[in-house]
């Protein structure tokens, strides 16, 4: 996990794409904010060798390749798995098996979309500083010199 690394964002709704925009502003981190409409892109880009993000939020019903879908494929990729890129859903809504089947293909967390802007920029706030905060296998040896 590069913590210095863009935060991909995978929505294909842009007045979700605007919030976050304007949440991540106010939010002022480094990390350049990318986004991706379409899952087939997103997977591309990721597995880009030169790319190493921070963390992946990823809706889960999306056009061609659905969240399931690309994590599926994101998790079956050995270089990607040795990326330790933390991978998130963040969905308008969550049933028991969507959480079942997210956590079954080792999801690291999957966060329901608040109505209101406050409780997002706080969600959004609490997720980063988390990550930003955890080690991971390829970045511990730094960390301890």
């Amino acid at each position: 996990m590069n913590k210095a690394g863009p935060i991909v964002i995978i929505e294909d709704d842009i007045d979700d794409q605007f919030i976050l925009t304007d949440i991540f502003k106010e939010l002022n981190y480094n990390n350049e904010i990318i986004f991706f409409s379409d899952s087939l892109n997103a997977l591309d880009y990721l597995t880009n060798e030169e790319v190493e993000p921070f963390i992946v939020l990823s809706d889960i019903n999306m056009p061609k390749l659905n969240g399931m879908e690309l994590r599926e494929k994101i998790h079956n990729n050995e270089d990607l798995r040795m990326k330790s890129i933390p991978y998130l859903f963040f969905s308008t809504s969550a049933e028991q098996q969507h959480v079942i089947d997210a956590y079954s293909r080792s999801i690291q967390g999957f966060f329901i979309k608040p109505h209101s802007y406050d409780k997002l920029k706080s969600t959004i706030r609490k997720i980063v500083e988390y990550w930003q905060e955890c080690e991971s296998p390829n970045y511990i040896k730094n960390a301890q010199q």
